[in-house]
């Protein structure tokens, strides 16, 4: 993935940020995010604890993500250091190709979106999608998918204003917090 350019600054509410390629520097405040936004709501994996895995290896990679940072602001937690720019990380996208068959490169697949509790509700996600399309399009795909619990009613209504449509259901494919809870498929077209 390359840097985005300077249109992909964006002013909301309370500042401005910018979505931009992550960094190996990015790991350990993405780490942090991804502990402080974990919940069964989105999460199929256990609650993460000490001594926690390193966010970067060898299967998640940071060409693999796109992140929104804060630009102009007071910093905090997720501020990454000595990055031009350096601001706080207000969010991640993960953006990767579903399979490694050739007959399947035309798919991306977002296999995480994660935004920081205080960022919430001033276009962060949105943007962040916004950039794994034109990420994905570069990368010559015509098409993205996701899966989404079906009990995130939040995320479901923002893809669905992005124009992804459900493509299958998985009934009762996770059991968290004492319920069986559905594994949504969904996707759109990116042209």
């Amino acid at each position: 993935m390359s840097e985005f350019p300077a249109s992909a600054m964006h002013s909301a509410r309370s500042g401005s940020f910018r979505v931009r390629s992550a960094r190996a520097e990015d790991g350990a405040a993405l780490g942090a995010l991804d502990r402080d936004t974990w919940s069964t709501l989105h999460a199929v994996a256990p609650e993460p604890v000490p001594p926690y895995d390193p966010f970067f290896d060898s299967t998640h990679r940071p060409e693999h993500y796109l992140v929104a940072e804060e630009v102009g602001g007071v910093g905090g937690v997720g501020e990454t250091e000595g990055a031009e720019g350096g601001g706080e990380l207000l969010g991640y996208i993960r953006l990767v190709p579903p399979t490694p068959l050739a007959c399947n490169r035309h798919v991306r697949q977002i296999q995480g979106l994660a935004v920081a509790e205080a960022a919430r509700g001033r276009g962060v996600a949105r943007e962040l999608l916004h950039g794994a399309y034109d990420e994905a399009r570069r990368q010559g795909a015509a098409r993205m998918t996701l899966r989404v619990l079906g009990h995130n009613a939040p995320a479901r209504a923002l893809y669905e204003s992005e124009g992804f449509t459900v493509e299958g259901v998985l009934p009762g494919e996770f059991h968290l917090g004492g319920e069986y809870v559905d594994d949504v498929l969904m996707g759109r077209r990116l042209d």
